[in-house]
């Protein structure tokens, strides 16, 4: 008689355990998953170096007429962000394929081409997020080259030439360090001083510039 009044206590405990174990998981915290690492961090900056490279078009008709030609180089530079304020600091040095090509009768032609140029630039910036619009300007450093063929023989001359530069773009940091950008440059050549055939000329002439870069940031 005792063992099965014990038993049914056992039997009664059983169900009251389980409940008891049940109630318990219930009032449990269920832990939420860890969440996805976000493509993009929430906040980026463009403090740093960069350096990169760059191709594009230029044309002139202060230089001669219908002059055009591609361009295509490099550029180094540095960025200071501020809140949403970005300046900086950029160098670059580009060879062209503008030029332009004038018949002077008898087989005589006169060639000017742009070989080369280079800028030394501030940038002046608003950053929305990975998104930079910018103005930038400073110092430009023009080659300018004329050649004068004839059945005869040819001469040419050229010269470096120091003049100024004004434009703009937009920046776009498509990975944590690798950014795109669309750039415009208006460049004055400054005074440049050419002797061909004895003959001395001195001049200056505008030149525009659209291109597309890519640049590392360190």
């Amino acid at each position: 008689m005792k063992r099965l009044h014990a038993l049914l206590l056992g039997c009664a405990f059983v169900p009251a355990i389980a409940l008891s174990s049940n109630a318990l998981a219930a009032d449990m915290p269920i832990k939420a998953p860890a969440p996805a690492p976000a493509y993009y961090p929430a906040y980026f900056s463009w403090t740093g170096f960069y350096a990169g490279i760059n191709g594009g078009y230029g044309w002139s008709s202060s230089f001669a007429d219908n002059a055009k030609g591609g361009v295509f180089g490099g550029q180094l530079g540095y960025n200071l962000q501020l809140s949403n304020f970005v300046v900086g600091i950029e160098g670059d040095f580009q060879g062209t394929t503008i030029k332009a090509t004038e018949d002077l009768g008898g087989g005589a032609t006169a060639e000017g081409k742009i070989p080369a140029f280079a800028t030394v630039r501030g940038r002046v910036g608003y950053a929305f997020n990975r998104a930079l619009l910018y103005g930038t300007g400073g110092w430009a450093y023009t080659n300018t080259k004329l050649s004068l063929s004839a059945p005869g023989g040819s001469v040419d001359a050229s010269n470096w030439s120091s003049g100024w530069t004004l434009g703009g773009g937009l920046e776009w940091a498509v990975w944590d360090r690798w950014s795109v950008k669309g750039e415009y440059l208006y460049v004055a050549s400054g005074d440049t001083t050419l002797t061909i055939g004895g003959v001395t000329a001195t001049g200056s002439y505008k030149y525009n510039v659209v291109r597309a870069g890519l640049n590392y940031r360190f």
